[in-house]
């Protein structure tokens, strides 16, 4: 196996299709198995909750895949990697809105549960969703 570091994700494994829609929708995927290598080169196992809101392009979900498996072998820490991922999704996709939610499994006795969302004022939305919860996540996941 190639370890590789952050800089080496390959954003071009992410595919957009055609959005056949011009109407308003959602489109909500859960990556369950989640891997990739903590900074001291052990796997970290995390769900990823992507919430969609297409404009012209939708996710590939193949392409999703081939992209989700790349990173098993990529060392990186799990703040910078949600990061890294919400730049390439924002790039590839152009979306209305995203948002990302990336949940850890425990490890020494620590969970970790990281958001970002392309609405947020901070990350130069317009908060027009306000959709924010504030106990658990819309996935219903308790923090």
């Amino acid at each position: 196996m190639t370890r590789k570091l952050y800089q080496q994700i390959d954003k071009s494994l992410l595919k957009g299709l055609p959005n056949p829609s011009n109407e308003k929708y959602e489109m909500k995927i859960k990556v369950p198995e989640f891997t990739f290598l903590g900074v001291h080169e052990q796997p970290d196992f995390a769900r990823l909750y992507i919430t969609f809101y297409p404009k012209n392009k939708i996710i590939e979900l193949k392409a999703l895949k081939q992209y989700v498996y790349h990173l098993r072998d990529i060392i990186v820490s799990y703040e910078r990697l949600i990061n890294i991922m919400y730049d390439h999704f924002m790039e590839t996709y152009g979306p209305d809105r995203l948002r990302l939610t990336l949940i850890c499994n425990p490890r020494g006795g620590i969970s970790s549960k990281l958001v970002i969302d392309s609405d947020w004022k901070d990350r130069g939305g317009e908060e027009k969703y306000k959709d924010y919860p504030e106990r658990d996540d819309e996935w219903g996941v308790l923090m």
